[in-house]
Formats: structure tokens, C-alpha cells, sequence
């Protein structure tokens, strides 16, 4: 049993990927492929480096570029060695965005009690 604080050597990560298009469905089906169980797609708003695309405003007469611009942020579990395995699918789906790789300290399956890799 993992207690807090306790050093543990687990091989669990988490994979943030944000994407302005929505390329959900075929990153998702890709994802299936590789054995991945299950992910987490968040729709937000967000600004990055770059301007977004400018609307049209007032029954089209007017060009306005909103401060925010839809996003939609993928949240993957996987064990570490599925690591480029889902950057790979991710960069070949999708023509921009991020993706930040963290590591999981612990992974608990709330119903069955599993823990860890097992979790996932």
C-alpha cells in the first residue's frame, strides 16, 4: 500500500495535449489502437502566442479578433513506456497545439481498490 510521502517507483504518467481543432474522434480512435483505456476532453477557452482568427461583428460589417479563442484539452493516463507512442499520434493528428508530460505519484481505481498501473 502506497502511503503519502512514501518514495514509490511507479511508471504512470499524464499527457496534457492542447489543440484548437477538433481532432478529437480521430486522436481518440488512434488512442483505442495503442491500448489506451480512456481520456478526458475538456472544450475551454485560451489564448497562446498567436492571434486568433478574426470574426465578423455586427451583421458581418466589422472584423473583431476575440481575446480568447476555443481550445480543446486531451488528459491521457498511460504507463510511461506509451510515452511517444501517443506524442506521435497526437503530432500527426493535429497541425499545432502543446503537449506536456508529467509524472502520476499515485493512481488509485476508486470501485476496485487497484492501484498504480493497475488503475489505468
Amino acid at each position: 500500500m502506497f502511503f503519502i510521502g512514501e518514495s514509490n517507483n511507479i511508471d504512470v504518467i499524464r499527457i496534457e495535449i492542447i489543440i484548437p481543432e477538433n481532432n478529437i474522434r480521430i486522436i481518440s480512435e488512434a488512442l483505442k489502437k495503442i491500448g489506451v483505456g480512456g481520456i478526458t476532453v475538456l472544450k475551454v477557452k485560451g489564448r497562446g502566442k498567436t492571434q486568433g482568427p478574426q470574426i465578423h461583428a455586427s451583421k458581418g460589417t466589422e472584423l473583431f479578433t476575440p481575446e480568447f479563442s476555443d481550445k480543446y484539452v486531451i488528459h491521457v493516463i498511460v504507463s510511461q513506456e506509451k510515452e511517444t507512442d501517443v506524442i506521435e499520434i497526437v503530432r500527426s493528428n493535429s497541425h499545432s497545439g502543446k503537449i506536456f508530460v508529467s509524472p502520476v505519484n499515485h493512481a488509485v481505481d476508486i470501485g476496485s481498490g487497484l492501484e498504480n498501473e493497475q488503475a489505468i
